[in-house]
C-alpha cells in the first residue's frame, strides 16, 4: 500500500506540532502534575504538550487525505533570520533596555523580515503591544520587569 502525501505543507507543519508537542510532554514529565484544581509545574506543558501533538497528528493526517496542495519550496532565509533576530535580541534587552524598548525592536527586526514595511501599521502594532505587555506583566500579574531603562 502506497502513502501519498497529497499536501506536503500541512504534513510537515503536522510534523514540527508533533515534534514540539512532544518534546513539551518528555520535558514537562519530570515535574509534578498536580490536578486540575491544584495544578503543578508540569500540569500545563503536559496538556499544552498533548494538545499540540493531537494538533501534529491531525493535521499531518489531513495532509495525506485532503486535496493537492501547494509544493514545499525552500527555506525563506530573510523572514526566519529577522524574526529569530529579534526573539534573540527581546530576550537580551528586556532586562538592559526595559520591556517597551526590548518589544520596539523585536517589531522592527521581525517587520524587517516582511516583504512590506508600513511605518503606520508598524507604529500601531508597537503601541497596542507594548501596551498589552504593561498592562498584563506589569501592572496585571505584577512580574519584575523592567519598563523603560532607568
Amino acid at each position: 500500500m502506497k502513502i501519498e502525501i497529497r499536501n506536503r505543507k500541512d504534513f510537515y507543519a503536522g510534523l514540527v506540532f508533533l515534534l514540539f508537542g512532544g518534546l513539551a510532554v518528555a520535558i514537562a514529565r519530570n515535574y509534578p502534575i498536580g490536578t486540575a484544581a491544584r495544578m503543578g509545574p508540569g500540569y500545563f506543558p503536559m496538556v499544552l504538550g498533548g494538545i499540540l501533538g493531537l494538533l501534529g497528528i491531525g493535521i499531518s493526517a489531513r495532509s495525506l487525505l485532503g486535496t493537492k496542495g501547494d509544493s514545499v519550496t525552500g527555506w525563506a532565509l530573510r523572514p526566519l533570520l529577522f524574526i529569530l533576530g529579534g526573539v534573540l535580541a527581546f530576550a537580551f534587552l528586556v532586562d538592559r533596555l526595559g520591556l517597551i524598548l526590548a518589544i520596539l525592536v523585536l517589531i522592527l527586526l521581525s517587520c524587517l523580515g516582511g516583504e512590506e514595511f508600513r511605518l503606520r501599521e508598524v507604529a500601531l502594532l508597537l503601541l497596542v503591544l507594548a501596551g498589552l505587555a504593561v498592562g498584563i506583566f506589569f501592572y496585571g500579574l505584577q512580574m519584575p520587569f523592567k519598563v523603560w531603562p532607568l
